[in-house]
């Protein structure tokens, strides 16, 4: 059976209470050996913590995401670094900027990711980033500090703004969106991309692909954005599933935790 990780699923989501043994028996029989389970706020902390405790397969990681920003205490920051002194955790996530959404302040949103950047690398954590126009300023301001690795997540920009993370060595996360043929842009840059800058994501429960458009989106999903990424390539499913698990062990360094 191939093994897969599912880079960036949501799994701690009420969508997934009622079912969430089955999805984790749904995601096994898929092939996926790992779930990377990134947090939104602090109340979601220990939330993920239970869920990844009870379930070795699913790994846990601990951040403040922009989207949320009202939820966001500047005393979650000092929260965050006892939380990862004291818990288990392969990444600082899910951190990053969102200009997609008018109402979000700009300026507590860098303060907050500036902070995280700086948690992660004191820590030696990767970091799971969520750039939504705003892919430029999120990479000069990682590009800036130094000494940070990662993902980000849900790629949607241009050639030149992959091309500067793969030179900063960091991963492009590839999920739901690839699957869908209008998404011509992000189909040529998955196509002939440093296959060790990929990593295979869901975003779960959003970001359906277009075989489970509508749905809610869950881990074993992942082999639909396998077998389009494959053909994309030309390239095996074994092949793909082999580097991107290895890629996602090597940047979580799942055996460590």
């Amino acid at each position: 059976m191939l093994e897969l990780t599912d880079s960036h699923a949501h799994i701690d989501d009420d969508g997934f209470a009622a079912d969430r043994p089955a999805m984790f028996e749904r995601a096994r029989e898929a092939g996926i050996r790992h779930i990377v389970v990134p947090a939104v706020d602090q109340a979601s902390w220990a939330r993920i913590a239970a869920i990844c405790e009870a379930n070795p397969q699913a790994h846990p990681a601990y951040g403040m995401h922009p989207m949320f920003l009202d939820q966001h205490r500047p005393e979650h920051l000092d929260a965050l670094v006892v939380q990862l002194k004291t818990h288990r955790a392969v990444a600082v996530g899910e951190i990053g900027l969102d200009y997609f959404v008018s109402d979000l302040a700009p300026e507590r949103q860098r303060e907050y990711f500036q902070r995280q950047l700086h948690i992660a690398r004191d820590f030696d954590l990767p970091v799971i980033v969520h750039a939504r126009r705003a892919v430029d300023e999120v990479t000069s301001t990682m590009k800036r500090m130094g000494g940070l690795r990662g993902v980000v997540h849900s790629f949607s920009g241009s050639q030149q703004q992959a091309e500067r993370l793969w030179d900063m060595g960091f991963h492009l996360g590839i999920g739901g969106p690839v699957t869908y043929e209008r998404a011509q842009r992000l189909r040529r840059i998955v196509a002939t991309m440093p296959m060790e800058y990929l990593l295979l994501e869901t975003d779960s429960p959003d970001q359906p692909g277009a075989r489970h458009r509508g749905e809610r989106n869950e881990p074993a999903n992942l082999t639909e954005v396998l077998q389009v990424i494959a053909q994309l390539r030309d390239e095996s499913e074994e092949a793909i599933a082999a580097i991107t698990t290895a890629n996602a062990s090597s940047l979580f360094n799942f055996t460590r935790v």
